[in-house]
């Protein structure tokens, strides 16, 4: 059946390329044919309405690139070809996921944490500071500011920031590095 096919849909595209407007209606209804099986294969349960989509695309995929197809190779892989490529193209637009109702897992979802374990780790080895190195490493370590606009909050040179920063970092190190348990 597959050979039937595929000798089938390359006759017809030979002679499509050859000018056969009658010959080239006949490829598509029937390469449609094949595009929409191979589709609603792959997507499964959301087959009719996202099948249909790859079929359009497909198709006119196929009429702008029927130039390249090598009329001595067969036609079915490269028409498959085309055919996953726009189905990876709709997911990606689409994004492929699975909404499923939160509250059927109520029960086994453990609750939020106010704090996950590295958040608490990283409190911490800052409560571990003095208040200024805990304040120089929190807003450039954690919050991301910049050293030029620390100093000019706190009404010192940059240079003290960077001394501060190091300083605490190395505190940390100290107390918390992989040498102590």
């Amino acid at each position: 059946m597959v050979e039937d096919t595929e000798s089938r849909l390359a006759g017809l595209l030979r002679q499509a390329i050859a000018g056969d407007e009658t010959a080239y209606s006949e490829f598509l209804r029937r390469a449609a044919t094949f595009v929409r099986a191979v589709a609603r294969r792959k997507l499964g349960t959301r087959a009719e309405t996202d099948a249909e989509d790859i079929v359009q695309e497909t198709l006119l995929a196929v009429h702008l690139k029927r130039h390249t197809w090598r009329s001595d190779q067969p036609v079915l892989p490269w028409l498959g070809a085309i055919t996953r490529y726009k189905m990876i193209d709709g997911f990606r637009r689409r994004g492929r996921r699975i909404d499923v109702d939160i509250d059927d897992y109520a029960d086994i979802i453990a609750s939020p944490q106010s704090e996950t374990a590295s958040e608490k780790d990283i409190r911490f080895a800052l409560d571990s500071l003095a208040p200024g190195q805990r304040k120089v490493v929190s807003a450039i370590a954690i919050e991301g500011r910049s050293t030029q606009d620390l100093a000019v909050e706190l009404g010192v040179t940059e240079t003290a920031v960077r001394v501060a920063l190091h300083r605490g970092l190395a505190a940390i190190a100290a107390k918390f590095g992989p040498d102590k348990s």
